[in-house]
């Protein structure tokens, strides 16, 4: 089949001027070029005139409309907005709106356009168009995601740092396993939007409730070939909305996982830690009061963005239970969540590529952090240690707990409580001690994990 972008009436949106006053994008802010031009209305009007166009040729080719007829269209056929804006005042219905429009281009041959179709034939089959064709763009930003995160995670493969459970220091980690994690989280998240993609991808020509009644179940084989799609097995009188009720479920997991990687850095950039931050650039300003603020306004950004693709969810799950064989509760919710949570997903994926491509990484705060509470990350070597030389687990958790909480308290380094307590003594000598106490220890297994994750370890 062919791909949508490549299809003959419909060239690649990225390479036409957006025309604004056409859009109905209100925060263009927030917009790629590319991915809002795939939501004109010229784009969209541009992909019902190919599956009109192509169910012609499809027809005629099965001796069911007059030998031409297709010719006559594919070199006379246009359209105006504007003059499908006024017709549709008037008829309330915007595919005879857009079908009387081209046919005054096409003159008597257009009584042939649409013959044995429904109006959601064209609608359901062009809005997976346009999601096979916004899926592929949001592919392009998670790949630059993955490709960022991966250069970063080996750069800091080895740079220690404190790992938290509960925002509380736990055990070291490295900053290169932390990136090493969202990596894995967008191979999935990979995976998954592939899934969506396929699963979307169909195409109705099937005509009133779905019978195929009146047309050739043979044309809808022809339109879903050239443009890219799967026919739909069974549609009722619309392409069954579970398949878009799980795009949409697909685009809000990606949105959570982008703000996980948001709200990391964000709390890393907090001034109490400073272990990373955004890039800031020569002339930037952080407060319109304060001149030294340096603030995390595009992860900020992004933790905004993750909620409005994720608004989408729900009243995609809601358009999934429609009257019988159809109504049009679904049609004004996919307006909006179409057009927009691929558009924020796509913007929210490009910007956090740039944030990890520029981000400002800090080991020397990093290790400062962890040794700012005195060794405390190494109680569980020692209490294993103490189980190992004879110990209960429970007496050797309150023989290290004991130790650990004076030196929380800010009495002191870790280690040499350990090593005035004679109960500790009697089963670990000072060199034993110490030699739990070696930070190393804790990334002997990172070159395993990076396999796993990368399929390479350097």
């Amino acid at each position: 089949g062919h791909h949508p972008s490549r299809c003959r009436r419909f060239p690649d949106p990225a390479t036409r001027p957006i025309q604004p006053q056409e859009s109905d994008i209100m925060v263009p802010r927030y917009a790629r070029p590319a991915m809002t031009a795939i939501w004109e209305p010229t784009s969209k009007y541009g992909i019902w005139l190919e599956i009109e166009t192509l169910a012609a040729e499809a027809m005629e080719e099965l001796g069911q409309i007059p030998a031409g007829t297709s010719a006559v269209v594919r070199e006379k056929a246009s359209f105006e907005v504007a003059r499908i804006d006024e017709i549709e005042a008037e008829v309330k219905h915007d595919v005879i709106a857009f079908l009387t429009n081209v046919a005054e281009h096409v003159g008597e041959p257009a009584r042939f356009l649409h013959k044995g179709m429904t109006s959601s034939d064209v609608l359901d089959t062009c809005l997976n168009v346009q999601l096979v064709r916004a899926t592929d763009l949001m592919m392009e930003g998670l790949d630059r995601v993955l490709a960022a995160l991966e250069k970063r995670a080996f750069e800091h493969k080895m740079t220690p740092t404190i790992g938290r459970s509960h925002g509380i220091h736990a055990e070291p980690t490295t900053f290169g396993l932390k990136l090493a994690t969202f990596h894995a989280e967008f191979q999935r998240a990979k995976r998954r939007l592939a899934t969506a993609r396929e699963e979307v991808a169909t195409c109705a020509i099937s005509g009133a409730v779905g019978t195929f009644a009146n047309i050739d179940p043979r044309i809808e084989e022809y339109v879903s070939e050239k443009l890219g799609l799967t026919p739909e097995p069974v549609s009722t009188q619309v392409i069954p909305r579970d398949r878009h009720a799980a795009y949409f479920a697909t685009l809000g997991v990606i949105a959570s996982s982008i703000e996980r990687l948001a709200v990391e850095i964000r709390h890393l950039q907090r001034t109490e830690l400073y272990e990373a931050e955004e890039f800031f650039s020569k002339g930037q300003k952080g407060s319109s009061a304060m001149p030294h603020k340096r603030n995390p306004v595009l992860t900020e950004n992004l933790t905004g963005l993750a909620r409005l693709v994720r608004m989408a969810v729900v009243p995609a799950m809601e358009n999934v239970a429609l009257w019988h064989e159809r109504d049009i509760s679904h049609s004004s919710v996919e307006r909006g969540i179409g057009p927009d949570s691929t558009i924020h997903l796509d913007f929210a994926l490009h910007r956090l590529a740039g944030v990890i491509e520029n981000l400002l990484v800090y080991p020397e705060n990093m290790q400062a952090v962890m040794d700012k509470m005195g060794g405390l990350h190494n109680s569980q070597r020692v209490l294993l240690a103490l189980v190992e030389a004879g110990n209960s687990r429970e007496d050797g958790y309150r023989m290290v707990q004991r130790n650990a909480m004076k030196t929380w308290a800010g009495e002191g380094d870790f280690l040499d409580h350990l090593k005035a307590d004679v109960d500790v003594t009697a089963k670990l000598s000072n060199e034993k001690l110490e030699s739990l106490f070696e930070d190393a220890y804790h990334f002997q297994r990172v070159d395993y994990i990076f396999k796993r994750v990368f399929g390479r370890s350097s």
